[in-house]
């Protein structure tokens, strides 16, 4: 069996962070990667996603996003590059095609099973496979009955198949939004929430919103120790969703109380044929690898872990959780510093070994 110090389970923005961290302290991690590239799962992302973090806060460490406009809000596609040259630079080796099935612990080390069979032993472990390989899927009422299109955004890539279609998206989050809006210019969409859309305004007093969390130091100020479950945050606005939402490109509607075959039952009681659903609803951590070591999940399989450190778990750690430790934890501009607090504490943990 092959040893090695750290295995960094995830191949995108999170485990490449966490391998530069580890290099600058002195550790050759092997990054093990499951899809064909690294980086992560932002290729299969819709093919509209920008960002709504401007160049200039969209960086991993020691490399800023290029391009001479700093201010510009990045496509998925420039990241995806992005991504791919970052890993080129780093000295690191990165097995793609390296789907982790299972992490074991045996005496001090972690035992790390390889879809195919391959097996390798590490002092430490990281799991950083982010959240895209778990789409959350809410039990609503008559989801399952319902005998139209259900497609969660997770596959959901443009809206060229629903041209002329009746949609309804489910959620009130920035995707979500983001998808209806996109939808509404082809198709008839409503946007079903729970709750009334809550936005935020990109720019504020001339300056995005991203210089002012940074300059308050409220984008890295440790809230997530504070939180039993992550927050509902607002959705990031310039002012065109907005608009296109009071004039009805998507409706917002109050979500669905069931269905009759293809019809869904508005809470007025109206019935109305519907085409689609797309479900906007969010992700949870992809760690089913994971299920079989001891103390490293809870009953509902999320990670426990104190900032990234695992609790109940010596040597393993996450990095890239949606507010670990801020609310800037799982994107490009704040994964690098959590990255960093793992990888201290981890060397620290090799160093006692």
């Amino acid at each position: 069996m092959e040893y090695i110090d750290v295995a960094i389970i995830g191949g995108g923005q999170s485990g490449l962070a966490t391998a530069h961290a580890l290099l600058r302290r002195g550790l050759r991690p092997v990054v093990l990667e499951a899809s064909a590239r690294p980086a992560g799962s932002w290729p299969l992302y819709y093919d509209s996603l920008t960002l709504f973090s401007p160049a200039r806060y969209s960086s991993l460490p020691g490399t800023p996003f290029p391009g001479a406009d700093r201010d510009r809000y990045p496509h998925r596609d420039e990241v995806v590059a992005y991504l791919t040259a970052y890993a080129g630079r780093l000295d690191v080796e990165i097995r793609v095609g390296s789907r982790v099935s299972a992490v074991r612990r045996t005496g001090d080390v972690f035992a790390v099973e390889l879809e195919g069979g391959d097996r390798l032993s590490a002092r430490a472990v990281v799991a950083a496979s982010g959240t895209f390989g778990c789409p959350h899927r809410p039990a609503l009422p008559g989801l399952e009955e319902f005998t139209g299109q259900v497609l969660h955004a997770a596959d959901y890539r443009s809206p060229a198949t629903f041209t002329g279609r009746r949609v309804v998206v489910v959620g009130a989050g920035n995707s979500a939004v983001q998808i209806a809006a996109e939808l509404a210019k082809t198709a008839r969409v409503t946007l079903a929430t729970r709750a009334p859309v809550k936005f935020a305004a990109q720019r504020v007093l001339g300056r995005d919103l991203h210089f002012w969390l940074t300059l308050t130091g409220l984008d890295a100020a440790p809230f997530g120790r504070l939180l039993s479950r992550p927050p509902v945050q607002p959705v990031l606005d310039d002012g065109r969703y907005r608009a296109a939402m009071a004039a009805g490109r998507p409706e917002r509607r109050p979500l669905f109380t069931g269905d009759d075959g293809t019809k869904l039952i508005w809470p007025d009681g109206e019935a109305e044929e519907v085409d689609a659903i797309v479900l906007a609803t969010g992700y949870r951590p992809d760690l089913p690898y994971l299920a079989v070591l001891d103390g490293a999940l809870d009953a509902d399989g999320n990670p426990r872990h104190r900032e990234g450190i695992a609790t109940g778990v010596p040597g393993l750690a996450f990095v890239g959780l949606e507010w670990q430790r801020s609310l800037s934890s799982n994107s490009l501009r704040g994964v690098g510093r959590d990255a960093d607090r793992v990888a201290r504490r981890l060397a620290a943990y090799l160093a006692r070994g």
